[in-house]
């Protein structure tokens, strides 16, 4: 079974002469006037959104969480048995938890959440959101040594401070060294503490993840795989749907011994490495790299996440799309596609790219 391709939508180009003339450049100041001020005011009533105890300019370092019920994810996937299963939940699960939540409400796309992330680094902008409180985000995908950066630029951590942050998420139950800095945009003073920040990311994650984790589900496939799968599966799709069809693509791969040959492990080990550069661009080299995590040389599941999930990408990691495709890439539009066989994946890389071996 071959999925559609996911097209995405291209930005309009500016054309030159209309950017240089006096016209253009006053539109365009204009424009990004408008567009800053809309982004702030926004993204501040994301914020205040997530307050329970007080306003965000609180100084008292608490972090305002969207509180959610605790509803057990459902699963599709059974790996003692190597079966999965189109679970008919997931739908409604996704519907009542994840497309619903105040943060996707406002922010419909990555681009923006992106932007909005980028703001947050910045002291003006902070000041203009609230002059005692600050906004910190916690973009899907991120992995913790960039997420330590960006709250202590905000909060101005030094490196100590950044370090005490990074072990009390680490160490707070359950322990795992990456995959539970829960994506999610928080408030808080802005004098918190690492320690008064790891707690409220701890909780945010135990509310939104772990109490939805079933001892049942538990059994059959650990948190802490469903997170290393997840943690991959949020590096390489697009949006959900793309999402349950790597989902099913890697699950096949394990079933049947497969190694997984992931191209984010690859970008996660060498940023290991270089932590200047957290996600540098693969190449065919790399595939040698000597790394635990390199998933073109090692079996099965690398030893911990890569990256911190999204719930989307912990939901898609329990409930892939049963397909009998082995292999899968994007087109340069986005566009997913899939093979059963490694001949017929070399054939559409050579449409598609106009290579392939």
């Amino acid at each position: 079974m071959k999925p559609p391709s996911i097209p995405i939508k291209k930005m309009p180009v500016t054309s030159r002469r209309g950017f240089f003339s006096i016209r253009g450049i006053a539109l365009f100041l204009g424009i990004i006037f408008i567009f800053g001020y809309g982004i702030i005011f926004v993204g501040t009533t994301i914020v205040m959104e997530y307050v329970v105890d007080g306003p965000a300019e609180s100084t008292s370092g608490s972090l305002a969480l969207h509180e959610e019920s605790s509803n057990t994810f459902p699963i599709g996937v059974n790996p003692r048995q190597k079966l999965i299963t189109e679970n008919p939940d997931v739908d409604t699960f996704f519907d009542a938890h994840v497309s619903e939540s105040p943060l996707a409400r406002h922010i419909q796309s990555s681009w923006f959440t992106h932007i909005f992330a980028k703001l947050t680094l910045f002291e003006t902008y902070q000041n203009l959101a609230s002059p005692t409180g600050r906004i910190l985000v916690i973009q899907p995908g991120e992995r913790k040594e960039e997420i330590a950066s960006h709250f202590g630029k905000i909060l101005h951590w030094d490196a100590k401070e950044k370090e005490q942050f990074l072990i009390k998420v680490m160490d707070s139950e359950p322990a795992f060294a990456e995959g539970k800095f829960a994506p999610s945009t928080y408030t808080t003073g802005k004098d918190a503490t690492p320690e008064e920040v790891a707690k409220l990311v701890s909780d945010h994650f135990n509310a939104t993840v772990a109490s939805r984790y079933s001892e049942e589900i538990e059994l059959q496939v650990p948190l802490k795989n469903t997170l290393v799968i997840a943690s991959m599966i949020e590096r390489e799709a697009y949006d959900f749907n793309d999402m349950r069809y790597i989902s099913g693509i890697m699950w096949n791969r394990l079933f049947s011994g497969m190694k997984l040959q992931i191209d984010a492990t690859l970008q996660y080990a060498r940023g290991s490495e270089s932590p200047t550069s957290w996600w540098p661009k693969p190449v065919p080299k790399d595939k040698y790299v000597q790394s635990p995590f390199n998933t073109y040389q090692n079996k099965g599941l690398p030893p911990e996440p890569i990256a911190n999930p999204s719930l989307d990408a912990i939901l898609a990691a329990l409930n892939p799309r049963k397909t009998d495709c082995m292999y899968y890439f994007h087109d340069k539009k986005g566009g997913f596609h899939c093979s059963v066989t490694y001949e017929e994946h070399v054939a559409s890389l050579k449409e598609y790219y106009g290579r392939g071996k």
